[in-house]
C-alpha cells in the first residue's frame, strides 16, 4: 500500500508538555478574575494574529521585558494587579514534565520514514530553555519557531514555511498536531489533516495511527 501521508508536524507546548491554557482557571481565581480574563489579559485573541502585545513577542517583534509591562499596565487597567512571568513559571509547575509518550511516538516516526517538524509559537527569550527539555535534533528535521521567523499560528503562512522547508511537502500528505483547536483548524484550511491534542494524549496517538493506516 502506497503511503499517503509524508510529515508529521507537532506544536510544542501543550502537546510535548502539559497545556498552558487549562491552567488559568486555577489562577484567575486566586486573582479574582472572570472566567477567561486572565487569559485575555496575557494572550489575547488567541485564535487570531493581531498586534496584542503576547503576539508581538511571539513573532519576535518586540522584548520579554515590553511585553511584560504592556500586559502588566492591561491588567492594571482593568483591575488586576499580577506579573505575567510569575502566572507563567505556576502555569509551568504543574505537571510541566515532559510527554514522554510524544517523543517516542516520533522517534518511531523517524524510523519508519515520515518527516518531521516542530511548529511553535514562542518566545525568543524561552528558546535556550524550551530546547533543553527534549532532544531537538534528534527528532526533528526543521524547527520553525515563531520568534525566529516572523510569523505566528494562526498564520496560514507559518505551515507553509514548514512544507516548504521539509521539502515542498503538499499539504494534503501532512498532518498537524497542537492543543489549541485554532491553529489546527487552520492548519486544515490550507489541507493539511489536524488532530486536536488534549489533556490524555491517547485519543490524538490514536487518530495519528488511523491516519498512518498502522
Amino acid at each position: 500500500m502506497s503511503r499517503v501521508i509524508d510529515a508529521v508536524l507537532f506544536d510544542f507546548g501543550g502537546v510535548f508538555t502539559a497545556s498552558p491554557f487549562r491552567a488559568f482557571t486555577h489562577a484567575g481565581a486566586e486573582l479574582g478574575a472572570r472566567p477567561g480574563q486572565i487569559e485575555s489579559i496575557m494572550f489575547g485573541p488567541y485564535h487570531e494574529d493581531t498586534d496584542h502585545s503576547w503576539h508581538r513577542l511571539e513573532r519576535g517583534e518586540i522584548s520579554l521585558e515590553t511585553a511584560q509591562a504592556e500586559i502588566r499596565a492591561e491588567g492594571a487597567r482593568q483591575g488586576l494587579h499580577f506579573e505575567p512571568l510569575e502566572i507563567l513559571f505556576r502555569l509551568g509547575g504543574g505537571d510541566g514534565g515532559l510527554r514522554e509518550v510524544f517523543v517516542e511516538c516520533v522517534r518511531t516516526l523517524r524510523t519508519e520514514g515520515y518527516r518531521t517538524a516542530l511548529v511553535t509559537n514562542n518566545v525568543a527569550e524561552f528558546s535556550e530553555h524550551w530546547r533543553r527539555m527534549l532532544p531537538v535534533a534528534e527528532l526533528f528535521e526543521i524547527v520553525v519557531d515563531s520568534s525566529e521567523v516572523g510569523l505566528r499560528k494562526p498564520n496560514p503562512a507559518i505551515y507553509h514555511l514548514a512544507l516548504e522547508r521539509l521539502g515542498g511537502v503538499a499539504p494534503e500528505r501532512a498532518v498537524f498536531l497542537d492543543d489549541f483547536e485554532g491553529n489546527v483548524d487552520a492548519a486544515a484550511a490550507i489541507g493539511m489533516h489536524g488532530i486536536v491534542v488534549e489533556d490524555e494524549p491517547g485519543s490524538a496517538l490514536e487518530a495519528l495511527d488511523r491516519l498512518l493506516a498502522r
